[in-house]
């Protein structure tokens, strides 16, 4: 069979993502033809270049006609006059220096100028203004550099409007998105089955473009959907037929092993759905079935990989950082706060080190890269200790990051000495509060003292600290979320950048299953059919307002040292380093800037 895999907009586009790989690395082996495309960095590939920037001015110059028939019928209000004073500072020659602008900011992020924090901040500061531009010319949509901003006016959380938003040629920029990047994809590779994965909510009006336009295209292509945004809409995606038109089945939950059983049987003349694992389909009644087996992968027999074919040169970094996972679910898995477990039937699992620190290498010689992004939802400690250690006995020569808890069985100096000589630079630690009785309400499981031990030792090492926290969890008090404040601004010396958002009542976490039991009551907004979190009030503590209160307060307030030229993790990772320490005063906002706000990625200040 052949098999086109998409990843769609939008996105960070600094390294792969890596469920493409992951579900190639499978399908090669069984015979079958793959073809991989990242639409998101190809997208940014695209729009970052003079012949898209050509293709925004002729959609803008479209306006500026439809802008004076207005005016001259009946006057601009004052939206249109602004509108039309924007549009009309892109003529020709303006466009022409923008497409020279933007081509040397790409050259900068992909080369050693990258290093340079002048030039870097230069660069992400052109591609914001030209995201600005292309804006524009789908005016009233914002679209954004970096992703995960983009806003369409649709919302991406009703069916009803990702329906609307498909066939809106004025606002919907994926449509010519896909005809600039899948459409020849298609027309060149005619492919069988066409899986695409979905990992965030803003990625599902993109996606039903494509499925829809797919359909118009070549009607016979049987659409797979995946990824674990599917997964957690599952239980309403049987009651919205309005979107199952556009696609045929839906793989939830770990898809390698089910994609290939799908693929399998969609050779033959009569393929049996019923009997596929971890399967979403509709029969000829027009009904939504959800098969009730359902299969977890065995990690030691998944192979590594498999990147070939993705365009690794077109990621806005310098130096090429892969992703790798060893591990499957959360190893605590506890946080009330937390739904991140929807996505596997099974519980935690992980690779065996000899074959983690085996395939890394084997990652290493055949891409030729040393910067690897170990994507874990959360790396037990055990595992840090024998990686660390692995990595430096068998001289595998990287550098790496992670997601970590604050643990008390990390508390010998000894362990991060080793994670430094082993290559680890940068570390996202979920720290979430600063107060004892919040973390036991959170059943977080870790102490003041032992988050201060955490970070002073990996700060010490060379490990750049980033944290991650929020205000507003039920029943914290204003005092408590002062804690919070407290403990960051006493421990600034270790902690090198963080990241602080108000608490978001997810649909499946263990405070919305029990809400009564933590004085909580949401609402749900049955037009809202495929939101993840929901409206919420609560018996005592802080209210949503007054939790955003105080994050804005912080946001004020806060140690100008977390105020950073760039933010982006990555970016910060490839600095450490380069530069052999996390002690970056260049990356401090100059007296007088702003920080990077333009450079924002979620969980970041």
């Amino acid at each position: 069979m052949k098999v086109l895999l998409i990843f769609p907009p939008d996105w960070l586009p600094s390294e792969p993502y890596l469920s493409l790989p992951a579900l190639t690395s499978v399908l090669r082996p069984a015979g079958h033809e793959v073809t991989q495309l990242d639409v998101n960095v190809e997208m940014y590939d695209l729009m970052f270049s003079e012949t898209f920037l050509r293709h925004a001015h002729k959609r803008i110059a479209f306006e500026m006609n439809h802008l004076q028939v207005v005016a001259s019928r009946q006057g601009l209000d004052r939206e249109e006059q602004e509108l039309w004073n924007h549009l009309a500072q892109w003529d020709d020659a303006a466009v022409r220096k923008q497409a020279l602008a933007v081509a040397r900011a790409k050259e900068i992020l992909r080369g050693e100028e990258f290093y340079d924090i002048d030039q870097l901040e230069w660069a992400t500061h052109t591609l914001h203004q030209t995201m600005a531009y292309i804006s524009l010319a789908y005016y009233p949509a914002q679209i954004c550099f970096p992703p995960i901003e983009s806003d369409l006016v649709y919302k991406p959380f009703m069916s009803t409007e990702i329906n609307e938003s498909l066939d809106d040629r004025q606002i919907n920029v994926y449509r010519d998105v896909y005809r600039f990047i899948i459409e020849p994809v298609i027309a060149r590779e005619q492919p069988d089955v066409i899986g695409i994965s979905v990992v965030q909510q803003k990625q599902l009006i993109p996606t039903f473009t494509f499925c829809k336009m797919i359909k118009e295209q070549k009607p016979d292509t049987h659409i797979t959907l995946g990824g674990n945004i599917i997964t957690r809409v599952r239980d309403v995606m049987k009651d919205t037929p309005l979107l199952w038109q556009y696609f045929d089945t839906a793989v939830l939950y770990e898809g390698e092993s089910a994609f290939l059983k799908l693929i399998e049987e969609l050779k033959e003349p009569e393929p049996d759905y019923a009997s596929l694992p971890n399967l979403m389909w509709q029969n000829g009644q027009g009904k939504i079935v959800t098969n009730q087996d359902v299969f977890s992968e065995n990690m030691d027999k998944l192979p590594p990989p498999d990147f070939d074919g993705l365009p690794l040169e077109k990621y806005f970094v310098p130096e090429l950082i892969l992703p790798y996972l060893a591990t499957r679910g959360c190893y605590w898995g506890r946080c009330t706060f937390c739904d991140h477990f929807q996505g596997y039937v099974e519980g935690y699992r992980t690779k065996q080190i000899g074959q983690i620190t085996e395939e890394i290498q084997f990652l290493k010689d055949k891409y030729g890269n040393r910067h690897f992004h170990f994507t874990d939802e959360s790396y037990p400690p055990a595992l840090f200790r024998k990686l660390s250690r692995s990595l430096i006995d068998n001289k595998v020569d990287i550098a790496w990051t992670t997601h970590m808890r604050f643990e008390e069985q990390l508390l010998e100096e000894e362990v991060w000495k080793a994670a430094q000589e082993s290559g680890c630079r940068y570390l996202h630690f979920g720290y979430e509060s600063g107060n004892e009785r919040v973390l036991k309400l959170m059943d977080k499981a870790t102490n003041l003292d032992a988050i201060r031990t955490n970070l002073a030792m990996a700060s010490k090492s060379g490990i750049w600290n980033h944290i991650m926290g929020f205000f507003g969890f039920p029943g914290e008090t204003n005092a408590e979320a002062e804690d919070s404040k407290k403990f960051v601004h006493e421990n600034s010396a270790h902690i090198h950048s963080l990241g602080f958002m108000t608490f978001v009542l997810g649909k499946y976490s263990p405070i919305a299953m029990e809400p009564h039991k933590y004085g909580v009551s949401f609402y749900k907004n049955p037009e809202w059919d495929l939101a993840l979190d929901y409206y919420f009030t609560v018996d005592e503590g802080l209210n949503i307002q007054e939790a955003l209160d105080v994050f804005e307060g912080f946001e004020r307030d806060h140690d100008t040292k977390w105020d950073l030229r760039t933010a982006v993790r990555e970016y910060i990772f490839l600095y450490v380093d380069r530069f052999g320490t996390n002690n970056l005063t260049m990356l401090h906002v100059k007296e007088g800037q702003g920080p990077a706000v333009y450079n924002n990625p979620v969980g970041m200040v």
